[in-house]
Parts: C-alpha cells; structure tokens; sequence
C-alpha cells in the first residue's frame, strides 16, 4: 500500500545539493555546522502492506513526525520516492494531492484540531463537507462512525464539553468518517493520561480489526509500539536503524541503540517458542501433545512446567524443536537488569 523509497528532508539553504553527494555522508551535526543544513529524514526506505499497523518509533528528533508529513507532502520531500498504492505521490499535480489528502489518506493529530465552535457531530461530518456531501448525508455517515467510537449521545456537545480522550475519539471518527485507504497518526494520545493512554490503544486496536484500515502510527514509546504495532521501525537522528515484528526488535536488536531500547522488556511476553526451542536429543521421549511455535512463552510457561518430558514445538505438522524448563527460565528472567555486586 505505502512504498518509501531513499527518502531525504533536509532543512535549510540548498538543500538538494546534500542527497546523492558527498556531502550525504557527513554527520548531522557536522552537516549542520558546515553547510547550515539539517537532514531530519536521511535516505529512508521502507514498504507498508494493505491493512498492516506499521508503527515509527524514536526518541524526540529522530525524524519521525517529519517522515510521517512527507508522506503526503505535508512537508515537501528533498528527495526520493513515496508511492501510495502504487501512484507517486512527489509526482502528484496539486489537484490530484488535494484529493488524495480528502478521500484516500487521512490523518490523526497529537493535538486535536477540533473546531471549537462546531458540535461533536459537524466536527465529524467536517471532511465530508470538504468533499461536496450533502448535509443529510454527511450527518447521517458522522452518527454512524460516532457509534463506532463509543460516541453515541455526545453529538450535539462542544470540544470543550468533552475529555481529552473523548476529544481525540472524535479526531479518530473525523479521520474515519470519510473511508480513507489509509490512516496516518502522529504521536495521536501522547498528550492524554497513562489510563486514557491505554484506552485509546485498546481502541484503535479494536477499530483496526473492524475496519481494517492500512495504519501508519508513530511514537516515542516503546510499550505503545509494541502493544500496537504489525511492524516496527526504530529511527534515530533520521536514519533507519531496524525494521522488524515486535518480537524480532526484542529478539534480535540490530544495534546497541535498538537493543537499549528494549532493555527492559519482558522477553517471555513477546517472543515466542521459536526463539527458544532446542533440538530433541537422539531416543529423548518427548510428551505427546506439541505447542505451536508461535505460541507466547508466557503462555507457555504453566503446560512446560507440568511436563514430566520435553514438550515438541512444531510449525504445521513439522517439529521444529522441543522445549522444557531449562530454556524457558533464561526467558522468564531475561528482561532483569544485572545488579552490580
């Protein structure tokens, strides 16, 4: 669905010399010294799959947000490619932007952008009503999508009647109510508290299995990446470090930096069998009834330890391995910082 091909934004004075150059090579910091430049997004590729949640994480900087506005050219692109379904978007006339931005892409914001003067229900309706709807029928797709949110009976309210959270529902049913192919979020509940934080979370989930929308997300938070995320992308300082499953960051970071990262993570909560299975040894009588290999080993841990043998993991009707205590504990304590002595 989305294709990012070597992408650049690079901020400052002629800025097209800088992708392609040598001067390409250079550190941030060095390029911004010498030339007054700032590359926020340096020679990104990457693809998105039809209905896929592809969540961008990174620390303040990295370039996420940016990424995620060139993508429509919220913010022009210095170089490369973004294709949506195929079409260029950099090659896009004005008028075929304007209309991938209203019926094809829509996107959700961390602060509101709720029009205070509109009810619940127009602020809904808001981007039907840019596509030439009719009052009846803009209306009409607004309580629908308001259902969908948990939103129902608030329709006739002001923003500032609602909580955060509710108000962010109705950004979430504004960028739904008019069916776009694709969703874009940037750092949508950052701003909301921890408890309302998860809700929404549940909540796109929710509404991802339901309507099943291609959603790119972005975040600083690990734990939001990982609860949300098909597939996660880990930038720093505008580059691409890893592109990975959840439990593919955890379980083999790239670098150092990814590997911070996720420190602290509870391994036996994210990765499966398949990273901890060894094979049965020659005669070894195994228990009868196999795990799949794609089971959580958390889930796994009550069946393993009841065991009086080493249980068989299998893909399909193929073992893949065994497993029995002795590779699970690694797992189960894997995430705990060493304590100097």
């Amino acid at each position: 669905m989305i294709e990012v091909e070597r992408l650049w934004k690079v901020f400052g004075p002629r800025a097209e010399r800088v992708p392609g150059s040598p001067l390409a090579a250079l550190p941030r910091a060095e390029l911004r010294d010498r030339l007054g430049c700032l590359v926020a997004v340096r020679d990104v590729s990457f693809q998105v799959a039809a209905n896929e949640v592809f969540v961008v994480m990174g620390l303040s900087g990295s370039g996420k947000s940016t990424l995620v506005r060139c993508l429509t050219r919220l913010i022009e692109p210095t170089a490369g490619e973004v294709r949506i379904d195929g079409e260029a978007v950099r090659a896009m006339s004005a008028k075929r932007l304007r209309e991938l931005r209203r019926h094809r892409v829509a996107m959700v914001f961390q602060h509101f952008g709720l029009l205070p003067h509109r009810q619940v229900l127009d602020n809904v309706a808001y981007g039907l009503e840019i596509q030439g709807a009719g009052r009846a029928q803009r209306h009409a797709r607004a309580a629908e999508v308001l259902e969908l949110v948990g939103l129902t009976g608030h329709e006739r309210q002001l923003p500032e009647q609602l909580s955060g959270g509710m108000q962010q529902r109705v950004g979430l049913a504004r960028a739904l109510a008019t069916d776009p192919e694709v969703l874009l979020f940037d750092e949508p509940f950052s701003a909301l508290d921890p408890l309302i934080r998860r809700d929404m979370q549940a909540e796109v989930r929710r509404l991802h299995a339901e309507v099943g929308k291609t959603m790119v997300f972005i975040t600083h938070d690990l734990a939001e990446a990982l609860t949300l995320g098909d597939r996660i992308a880990v930038l720093r300082d505008g580059e691409l470090v890893q592109v990975g499953t959840p439990e593919e960051l955890v379980g083999a970071p790239a670098d150092d930096y990814v590997a911070d990262f996720v420190r602290d993570v509870p391994r036996a909560d994210v990765l499966t069998l398949r990273w901890i299975t060894r094979d049965a040894a020659e005669g070894e009588e195994l228990e009868d009834t196999p795990l799949p290999q794609d089971t959580v080993i958390r889930d796994a841990v009550a069946r393993v330890l009841r065991a009086d043998r080493p249980v068989p993991v299998v893909d399909g009707d193929v073992r893949v391995g065994v497993v029995d205590a002795e590779q699970l504990l690694p797992a189960l304590l894997g995430h705990r910082r060493q304590v100097p002595a």
